[in-house]
């Protein structure tokens, strides 16, 4: 007896509906989005860590040019935002598989302390963009001396 199982059935479910709907728009087939439809992964995909004084966020960007990614702090939320460009078809060209999505992304991170705004450092290299965000000095750990009496 075979056991049923409800993702397969949907990722399925999915292909069907994707291959009902190739075809569809100008100039070029419904092709996939930033975000994979097989996944329900948020973009850019990110590692989140902290230490005692700093919070650090590497986050996923292949493709997209980092003058075009903005980076945004408030309070205790970072939010990384961009959009990563289609690909473009040159004249005389065979396409055969597009693949690689594009459009708009935007992802919220809850920091789990409040973080100096003057401290924040971000810099991409090989598709991947490193956050480092210093914590504010009243939400770092303080060592309280016990006194013997």
């Amino acid at each position: 007896m075979a056991s049923w199982d409800v993702f397969r059935e949907l990722d399925n479910l999915r292909r069907e509906i994707d291959d009902a709907f190739r075809g569809v728009g100008v100039n070029r087939p419904l092709g996939s989005t930033f975000l994979s439809p097989v996944t329900t992964r948020r973009f850019p995909l990110v590692n989140f860590s902290e230490d005692e004084g700093h919070v650090y966020i590497e986050a996923l960007v292949p493709g997209v040019d980092p003058k075009e990614i903005d980076l945004s702090v408030l309070r205790n939320t970072v939010t990384i935002s961009g959009e990563r460009k289609p690909f473009v078809e040159q004249e005389g060209q065979i396409v055969h598989r597009t693949e690689l999505g594009s459009g708009k992304f935007s992802r919220t991170l809850e920091l789990p302390a409040d973080i100096d705004q003057n401290k924040i450092d971000a810099h991409c290299k090989d598709g991947i963009m490193n956050i480092t965000l210093a914590k504010a000095e009243h939400a770092k750990p303080k060592k309280i001396e016990i006194k013997l009496s």
